[in-house]
């Protein structure tokens, strides 16, 4: 048991050396890291928000508008749909989580079901009770009035949906800001919760988050006055949206009339940028290529019309087409600043989010109280460290100092995993480090232990100590499966820290159990071929 093959040899110093390779970068500062060969690792530890200070954000989806904004696109899709079918009606509006509407005439009744159930070919809507797939069922009340009822089925999809996407777009718009290792979390049916290391002004980043971004392309209704809008006196597939207080003056349009369908969408866009042209900061936008064909067909049958460019339901600008558009690109100018241009830019590359965003959890973390968390976890380190080697040397002389070897190696591999697997490292983590560096020695007792057992039976001092290894070694494995499960417990179930303390300690259990067992039996291995010794002082 105590011979090593030449591979086996080697397969373990090269271990060790790659342990101690990804570990040199955190070391070093992140300019020096950066500098060295390809051939060499360069990853440091990343430090979390405990440790270098941030911003803490949890932040709410508003589901309500997320709701309204699919029960008023449907009726949209029925007032279409009624028209086309020459079917009169009243009271066409959104009740609860319904759209209902009241049809005039009797005999139209059957017509106007027909023509709803209809819509979009039929793959939204279903008579009641006749499927669970689709999003609305429709109903039949009393006195000729027809629901479309939203199902629970499908708002929990739609609620499931706009979360999943609200963190990508959330996650898209923090790595824009050039920021490190952001932690992205769901909590709960409507929330999310975003750590950002590093960031030590939340007031940039809460504008870049709280904006929706949502940006669409109407054609403006010129057949409407400002006192028509002012009455309420427009048609129905119009819509009165303020100007934007930002990019207008006071001696421009307040408000506009503009088709409620949009023409083009944010979604369409392929990429977006500040630009300083004729004076001023605009923003270039330019499309894909659906987006383009749509754009350049829009601009080449509306030449002489406004067209109005909608962010966030207010009108950016509304400049005329004076000749079509056909390179699929296009520029929103308003007086912007350099910073407000560059955080437009920022929100239209990273995507309209579903639903608006409300913070309802703020808290920023100063680097002063991480760098105290350092400095402790380190001192708690080196205590622990300094009382554990004490302990070993006085407790089993040469034995201990090979025990005491493989736990520096042991700390070193467990820095360069962390290194490897891009882990962030938090308080918590340290707690970890120090909890392992107890444990990491905890498998050489066992087997010093048994190796004694092994020379007070009266054998020699080779099977004492290939005993002592084959007997402990069963113990060893139980007691490290065995934290290792619970450290997995902690990881699946947990977040946050409790996450970073998980991860800390199985790296710490698979890296102990390497040098505790595997590294000191090579070690001791090799010293009993080469000196033969009659007697162990143990």
């Amino acid at each position: 048991m105590l011979y090593f093959s030449p591979w086996k040899v080697a397969l373990t110093i090269g271990a060790c050396v790659f342990g101690i390779l990804l570990a040199i970068p955190n070391l070093v500062s992140k300019e020096t890291a950066a500098e060295f060969p390809p051939f060499l690792p360069s990853k440091q530890v990343t430090l979390g928000l405990d440790l270098q200070g941030g911003a803490h954000l949890l932040l709410q989806v508003d589901m309500e508008a997320v709701i309204k904004e699919r029960l008023q696109q449907e009726l949209d899709s029925v007032r279409t749909a009624l028209r086309d079918a020459r079917v009169l009606y009243t009271s066409l509006s959104v009740e609860g989580n319904a759209v209902t509407v009241k049809i005039r005439q009797d005999a139209d009744v059957d017509k106007a079901m027909q023509a709803i159930r209809e819509i979009e070919g039929g793959s939204a809507i279903t008579i009641l009770g006749t499927s669970s797939g689709p999003d609305f069922s429709i109903e039949r009340r009393d006195g000729n009035v027809i629901a479309l009822v939203l199902t629970e089925a499908a708002i929990e999809a739609r609620r499931n949906a706009v979360l999943d996407q609200s963190i990508e777009i959330v996650r898209r718009r923090v790595d824009e800001l050039g920021t490190r290792e952001p932690t992205i979390q769901r909590q709960g049916e409507d929330r999310i919760l975003l750590e950002v290391p590093g960031v030590q002004d939340a007031e940039g980043l809460k504008k870049i988050l709280g904006t929706t971004a949502k940006l669409t392309f109407h054609l403006v209704d010129t057949t409407a006055t400002a006192q028509d809008a002012a009455e309420g006196r427009i048609s129905p597939s119009s819509m009165v949206l303020p100007a934007d207080p930002e990019t207008h003056g006071p001696n421009d349009p307040q408000q506009y009339v503009v088709r409620r369908t949009a023409l083009v969408t944010g979604d369409m866009l392929t990429d977006a940028q500040p630009q300083f042209r004729n004076g001023q900061w605009a923003v270039s936008f330019s499309f894909n290529n659906a987006g383009a064909r749509r754009f350049a067909d829009i601009t080449q049958e509306n030449v002489g019309r406004p067209f109005a460019i909608v962010l966030d339901n207010k009108v950016v600008s509304a400049p005329v087409i004076r000749s079509p558009i056909l390179g699929g690109s296009g520029e929103i100018t308003g007086g912007f600043s350099t910073e407000e241009a560059n955080q437009l830019a920022i929100l239209l590359r990273a995507g309209a989010l579903p639903a608006p965003l409300d913070i309802v959890q703020e808290r920023t973390v100063g680097p002063g109280l991480g760098q105290d968390s350092i400095e402790a976890g380190i001192k708690a380190s080196i205590v622990g460290m300094i009382a554990v080697v004490l302990y070993m040397w006085l407790a089993y002389g040469a034995f201990g100092l090979v025990a005491n070897f493989a736990l520096l190696i042991n700390c070193v591999m467990i820095l360069g995993g962390l290194s490897l697997f891009g882990s962030t490292l938090t308080l918590p983590g340290i707690a970890g480090i120090v909890l392992t560096i107890g444990m990491a020695v905890d498998a050489n007792v066992l087997i010093y232990e048994r190796i004694r057992e092994e020379l007070r039976n009266g054998k020699t001092p080779l099977s004492a100590i290939e005993g002592g290894y084959r007997h402990a070694m069963s113990t060893i494995v139980d007691a490290n499966i065995t934290t290792f499960i619970a450290a997995f417990i902690m990881f699946w179930f947990g977040s946050g820290p409790v996450r970073g303390f998980a991860v800390t300690l199985s790296i710490g259990i698979a890296t102990s159990v390497f040098t505790a067992v595997v590294l000191t039996r090579m070690l001791i291995g090799t010293w009993v071929r080469r000196r033969r010794p009659k007697t162990l002082y143990l």
